[in-house]
């Protein structure tokens, strides 16, 4: 279901959105990134992915957002775990933080870049993993799934 632009904007002022992130990777182990166009994080290389809708289960979304993001019907799955992801601004002009809690998996993908879509990214690129950590540029979030202890339950093994 999606929302009025109005109705979103309360949400997001109001609750934790759930998403899920796709940590997509080639046969040569690269990571792709897109260069967000819209905030939260815009301008910042960012792992594709998208919200959970309102009555969409995980596996609907899931299928959804690698048909959309990626143009696949099917991805072997390699479930990363539960992240947090807090920014101090909104998709909107307004003055409010943005909570998202983060389902990641990691997938496959050995399509063309050309043809990934550029709603949501205005250019994709692959990264050597140690090439994004160094980059000032690639949001911290997106640095996360690569760092050790940033998974928000990580306080349960420590």
């Amino acid at each position: 279901m999606k929302l009025s632009p109005t109705d979103f904007k309360k949400i997001v002022e109001s609750t934790p959105l759930v998403s899920i992130d796709l940590v997509v990777r080639n046969d040569q182990g690269n990571v792709l990134l897109g260069k967000r166009t819209n905030k939260p994080a815009q301008n910042n290389w960012f792992v594709p992915g998208g919200r959970i809708l309102k009555d969409e289960t995980i596996e609907t979304a899931f299928k959804r957002l690698i048909k959309e993001e990626l143009g696949l019907s099917s991805a072997n799955t390699n479930f990363l775990g539960l992240y947090q992801h807090f920014y101090d601004d909104n998709f909107s002009d307004d003055d409010f933080s943005t909570h998202y809690i983060v389902l990641a998996y990691e997938i496959m993908f050995e399509g063309e870049l050309a043809l990934l879509p550029l709603e949501q990214h205005s250019k994709y690129k692959w990264f050597y993993q140690q090439e994004l950590l160094e980059d000032e540029s690639v949001h911290n979030h997106s640095k996360w799934y690569f760092q050790e202890n940033k998974r928000a339950d990580a306080f349960l093994n420590s």
